[in-house]
């Protein structure tokens, strides 16, 4: 004859082990589930910063390949003005024709605060005239960060690669190849850090003129 009293005392022990066994079940499922969204936010933000970099560097190279086209065939004004008007080193004017009429535009790239500029003046009127009322300028690049280099460095006919560029004030009529970089960061906070994206550009129709 089985004892009541034991049967009840397996029974109640049994029940509580399944419970204990279901508070560890969801206890580790739980901690998957908090495990596999950590890390599925990890590889968003991963991903997202990929992607904010790659776009920066794409980005800051166009601009550069566009700068260096125009220095290369940068030519005298549609008034005979000297083809560079200003050479600083966060600031560069000079004209090139850009749009294949029969004017030269005046091209303005210039630094104001983390922003890169360009501003382009066609000459208007009758007489010609570049009226600085009519330029047009738009932001080419967000997030430039202030470093050592300059954005605009300048070189004469005897640069060889190695050579230091002129001392700022530059004398517009010494120059004849030009460096351009670009130091950016999106967020100091997160990475990834600072890219930094050069190149250069000869002055064709000056280089020969010295």
């Amino acid at each position: 004859m089985i004892n009541s009293k034991s049967t009840k005392k397996v029974w109640t022990c049994r029940r509580g082990f399944a419970l204990a066994e279901l508070l560890v079940s969801v206890g580790i499922i739980v901690l998957i589930v908090l495990a596999i969204g950590n890390f599925n936010a990890d590889i968003f933000f991963l991903n997202s910063v990929v992607d904010s970099s790659l776009k920066a560097q794409l980005d800051a190279r166009r601009v550069l390949r566009t700068i260096i086209a125009e220095l290369r065939s940068v030519s005298p004004s549609s008034l005979g003005a000297y083809p560079i008007t200003t050479s600083a080193t966060n600031t560069l004017i000079f004209y090139s024709n850009i749009d294949s009429d029969q004017n030269k535009e005046r091209l303005r790239y210039f630094q104001q605060g983390s922003e890169l500029k360009r501003g382009v003046l066609e000459p208007t009127g009758s007489p010609l005239v570049y009226n600085p009322v009519n330029e047009q300028v738009e932001t080419l690049i967000h997030d430039l960060i202030s470093t050592t280099t300059p954005i605009f460095d300048y070189f004469t006919q005897n640069y060889t690669g190695t050579s230091s560029p002129l001392t700022p004030p530059v004398d517009p009529l010494l120059v004849r190849l030009i460096r351009v970089t670009f130091t950016i960061d999106e967020d100091p906070n997160r990475p990834p850090s600072a890219i930094t994206v050069t190149s250069q550009g000869t002055l064709r129709n000056l280089k020969d003129n010295l």
